[in-house]
């Protein structure tokens, strides 16, 4: 099986599968469990002044009988002493000396940021994170996302924490910005070893149709949270994506958001992470899931026949290009295989409805294609016009049939042709306009 041991930014794991600074990272009784249940580091819940917290904290997006599809929260930072988390923090690394362990840090000056760095570094443990990212209650008080939100703050506290941290610094990006690659740029001018995203998105996942108040009930009021879960893993894999590809930048990246299993996780180690963090999953299933993650990806990763985690990373990075660069002379297709169709039509009407009409529904008997065991006597198919069909995918996501609809790529001109190719030559009269679909 393959080495599944990691380097980040200097902190040594035996696996990328780190627990997110959050909820299930709180003390060391549930660090102890975490280690026992196999994960390779943990970034504990952020440590400051203690912050009380409201009841309710929670709510969710269900997406039919799906619970916890997303996730808002709007629980704070530790609302435990520090005395408290620093001295747990120190029990935890003498028993577990192997694993990877991260304080999570948020200050409001210069000298407490100081404070905080040198009680961790007496604590033994491995590496700091900054939340720059907090979106909620932390922020208004200037920490949290106002910093992250900020990159010349950002820079300066960075800095600041530069000036005393012996252990690899790294810092938690918002999403809650218009460009995370300059957030992550000001990171590294103010000295830090690498960067950790996303946090959480500001959000409101519902509204009480009886009481008119939104999620989480706070006595008759409730306020924006923390959105996280698996619905934010796009988001976060293009943050990812746009920071490892960013060539001015070259810091390792932990990704953030979404992570649920070892699928998701190779997804971000490809798109450029050398570790994972989770933290939702955790909440909803318990710290056991670490174990279909370890066994998953190792098993892909021999099948690739790759030998650590290192060789994966970034390897889906170069893939992601502009809009205007992608060939316009690809042709995809989709094909149906109606041995396996159930005749549910729902193609033809996402089809019809809502991309190109270019399925029809037909006579089985008079196409030659017969009755399959899925469709009734009488009923009509779905016969994709190959012609008419302009790839839009759209019918292959809708289908309930996994393989029942495929995207065949269909011979065309074989050389290729990107948006800004043929703005130049249009422009140099060499082609002509290509004409618009009917």
């Amino acid at each position: 099986m393959a080495d599944l041991s990691v380097t980040f930014a200097g902190i040594r794991s035996p696996n990328p599968f780190w627990l997110a600074s959050g909820p299930p990272t709180n003390t060391a009784y549930q660090a102890h469990r975490a280690f026992e249940a196999g994960w390779g580091g943990i970034v504990w819940k952020t440590i400051g002044d203690p912050t009380p917290n409201v009841a309710s904290r929670y709510s969710a997006l269900r997406l039919g009988t799906k619970r916890m599809v997303g996730f808002n929260n709007i629980e704070l930072i530790s609302d435990r002493s520090p005395e408290t988390n620093f001295r747990e923090l120190t029990e935890v690394k003498e028993r577990w000396p192997d694993r990877a362990l991260v304080a999570s840090l948020m200050a409001d000056t210069r000298e407490h940021w100081h404070e905080l760095i040198r009680r961790g570094e007496d604590s033994g443990v491995d590496g700091f994170e900054l939340n720059f990212g907090c979106p909620h209650g932390m922020c208004e008080r200037g920490m949290g996302s106002a910093v992250g939100q900020n990159p010349d703050v950002a820079e300066k506290i960075t800095n600041w924490v530069m000036e005393v941290a012996r252990k690899p610094v790294i810092v938690k990006l918002t999403p809650n910005i218009t460009d995370i690659v300059q957030a992550a740029r000001a990171a590294k001018r103010g000295g830090a070893n690498a960067i950790s995203l996303i946090n959480t998105i500001r959000s409101i996942t519902q509204v009480n149709l009886d009481s008119f108040v939104p999620e989480p009930y706070v006595d008759g009021a409730s306020t924006h949270g923390g959105y996280c879960g698996p619905a934010v893993k796009p988001i976060a894999l293009n943050m990812v994506q746009n920071c490892a590809q960013d060539t001015d930048l070259g810091l390792p990246i932990s990704g953030i958001g979404g992570i649920s299993d070892w699928r998701d996780a190779a997804e971000f180690i490809a798109l450029g992470a050398t570790t994972i963090q989770v933290c939702t999953a955790v909440m909803h299933h318990g710290f056991r899931i670490v174990e279909d993650m370890i066994e998953g990806l190792g098993t892909y990763l021999d099948g690739k026949s790759m030998k650590s985690p290192q060789v994966l990373v970034g390897r889906a990075v170069s893939s992601l290009r502009k809009w205007e660069d992608l060939n316009l002379n690809f042709k995809r297709v989709a094909h149906i295989d109606h041995e396996i169709c159930i005749g549910c039509n729902l193609c033809h009407i996402a089809c019809e409805d809502g991309a190109h009409q270019c399925i029809d529904l037909l006579d089985p008997e008079s196409t030659g294609i017969g009755y399959g065991p899925g469709r009734m006597k009488g009923k009509a198919v779905p016969v994709v016009r190959e012609d008419d069909c302009v790839g839009c995918n759209l019918c292959s996501l809708v289908c309930p049939v996994d393989n029942c609809i495929s995207m065949v790529e269909m011979s065309s001109n074989p050389t290729p042709m990107s948006w800004s190719q043929y703005q130049y030559l249009l422009s140099k009269g060499a082609i002509a306009p290509i004409p618009p679909h009917p």
